[in-house]
């Protein structure tokens, strides 16, 4: 949310927001995991707050996220450079630039996987769901969407 002091911009160069300074909401052991990602939250310069968009770069052997679906949210990806492997519930694409790809909610787990000895570029886009949960099928994870943020807990409900 923006006030009458800061000033939204009508345009901008994706390259110049700043990455996130937090790599990761995921709690150990799978934030070191994402080591290797890094994301430009493009849509909160402009005071966007029904949907989220990212500039995600994953760096030789980096992971988009931990392989998962979500109950309430759309999710949909457009590759801009180099050839992640898109690992769903189906078994694993390789993706190339040009290419994109949706997860309805309630749909397959997903994510990508850069196997290559060069960077992945693109772009995510995701809706912020109110109360929308991770489910995290190859992994002792669980998440809940409360009040804008992530809570993780085990599949038996002890948090982490």
């Amino acid at each position: 949310m923006t006030d009458e002091t800061t000033e939204v911009p009508l345009v901008l160069l994706a390259a110049s927001v700043a990455p996130r300074t937090k790599a990761t909401s995921y709690p150990e052991p799978f934030a070191s995991r994402m080591a290797k990602r890094e994301k430009r939250a493009l849509g909160a310069p402009f005071g966007l707050t029904n949907f989220g968009v990212n500039l995600t770069r994953l760096s030789p052997d980096g992971e988009s996220s931990i392989l998962h679906a979500h109950t309430k949210q759309d999710e949909f990806i457009y590759i801009l450079h180099g050839t992640p492997t898109l690992v769903t519930d189906r078994g694993e694409t390789i993706l190339s630039p040009g290419m994109c790809a949706g997860f309805p909610k309630n749909g397959l787990a997903h994510q990508l996987v850069n196997r290559t000895d060069e960077d992945v570029v693109y772009l995510e886009v995701g809706d912020r769901s109110a109360d929308d949960q991770g489910i995290y099928p190859a992994d002792d994870l669980q998440a809940t969407l409360e009040a804008g943020q992530w809570v993780y807990s085990r599949k038996d409900g002890r948090r982490y």
